[in-house]
């Protein structure tokens, strides 16, 4: 039961990343409303409000028609606009910042609610307009159903005003990052969270069987408690190989196990590795680290100039890497004897440190305000006293001395280099 809930939990967090999501759902439930509502009107739920509230009920055949049609020619307006709004957006945000951020965009919930808003609400007004009755007295009239359709059109118009507004705030670089770097930081404190500080005595798999993955595509999530139930049950150890999150390719091995395991449960284990042919940071909290560095470095390109951006996406990287280091490169699962029995790896500290350094190192070593913040970024974290690893130190120091080199070749003002340098030896001493 405990798999299947997590199973299902783990398909509702890939359905909900689409933005067709909340829009189909709605829509089917507008189409579902005004057939209700046809079926109270066939009850005569409106002749009863004309005697007793007859505010409640538009009981004129035109009057009812003409507004319909107005609504569904409006709402279709809209509806176009709103997507035009977001196409704008989506378009924006790959030229001037990174395409990683598009799947985050897209993935917004509150903007597939208000399109879906628009959807449940056309549906509606179409099946009342097709209700109407051409020969029918006031009575057959659904007056009622009408009504409704004002305050659904209100609605809509509500939340179109939400819609731009949400939209304006949307496409400004600090709310993405801001929106990054929340999602990532999340992420980040569930799995220190969830780290064990158990001493872990995991045995060496270089001589396991292993598995190879029989699809390509990215690994957005992979059904621990699946693999951790098969290697409880069966007295089995396994370890994950591929690091979540990243491009892998069929055929490449995917799972390390020892002992023997028969065909249905290398197929339940297959099974247990779940593709996409996109990124999301709820998924895999290096994509942050990415996304920031490609902002920052897209800032600092010649035709967008903007040090302050890059700055900004910095100090972002500077708090996420202040609680990485508090995280170990692998992770365990543990079963009740408290035997560690599912090794997980993960993305190592030192190659996020350096992929993350490197790009920075490559794009912004020509401009002195960078590179003293980069240098203020490494002091921090080589100061800090949260490390899960102390080899952890040893990467920094290495970055270090790699800024330090790039720097000193790019840079050609004596000041700047007086500073460099002034900066190096207080990082160093």
């Amino acid at each position: 039961m405990k798999k299947l809930y997590h199973n299902t939990l783990e398909y509702f967090y890939k359905l909900e990343s689409r933005i067709a999501f909340y829009p189909t759902l709605l829509s089917l439930a507008g189409i579902i409303f005004a057939f209700l509502m046809i079926y109270i009107e066939s009850k005569g739920i409106s002749g009863y409000l004309v005697e007793k509230a007859p505010f409640l009920v538009v009981n004129d055949t035109e009057t009812a028609r003409t507004l319909l049609t107005t609504f569904i020619a409006g709402l279709i307006s809209i509806m176009v606009f709103s997507f035009s709004m977001v196409m704008i957006l989506l378009n924006q945000a790959s030229s001037n910042f990174s395409p990683r951020v598009l799947p985050g965009l897209i993935s917004n919930s509150r903007h597939q609610i208000v399109l879906g808003i628009y959807n449940s609400t056309l549906f509606y007004c179409i099946f009342t307009l097709v209700s109407i009755e051409q020969d029918g007295d006031k009575y057959q009239l659904p007056g009622f159903s009408v009504l409704l359709g004002i305050l659904g059109m209100s609605l809509c118009l509500c939340a179109f005003i939400y819609f731009i507004h949400s939209i304006s705030q949307e496409i400004q670089v600090n709310n993405i990052m801001r929106r990054i770097f929340n999602t990532a930081k999340k992420r980040l404190v569930d799995l220190i969270e969830e780290q064990n500080q158990i001493s872990t005595d995991f045995p060496e798999t270089d001589k396991w069987a292993f598995l190879n993955s029989v699809e390509s595509g990215y690994i957005q999530d992979v059904s621990i408690h699946t693999i951790a139930a098969i290697a409880e049950d069966e007295n089995l150890k396994f370890e994950i190989i591929p690091v979540k999150g990243i491009y892998n390719l069929k055929g490449s091995p995917i799972i390390k196990y020892n002992g023997d395991i028969n065909d249905e449960i290398k197929e339940k284990l297959l099974a247990s590795f779940h593709y996409s042919q996109s990124e999301l940071i709820e998924d895999n909290y290096v994509l942050a680290f990415k996304q920031l560095t490609e902002i920052a470095v897209k800032a600092m390109s010649p035709g967008i100039n903007d040090p302050g951006t890059a700055i900004n996406a910095i100090d972002y990287i500077t708090e996420l890497f202040l609680l990485r280091i508090k995280k170990n490169d692998n992770s365990f699962i543990y079963d009740y004897r408290g035997i560690a029995n599912v090794s997980i790896n993960a993305f190592s500290f030192k190659d996020l440190i350096y992929n993350t350094m490197s790009s920075l190192r490559t794009y912004c070593k020509h401009d002195n305000i960078i590179v003293q913040k980069l240098m203020q970024m490494l002091s921090l974290l080589l100061k800090s006293e949260t490390f899960a690893r102390v080899d952890y130190k040893n990467s920094l120091k290495k970055e270090i001395d790699n800024l330090y080199e790039d720097a000193t070749n790019s840079l050609k003002n004596s000041e700047d280099l007086n500073r460099l340098d002034l900066a190096y030896q207080n990082i160093t001493s």
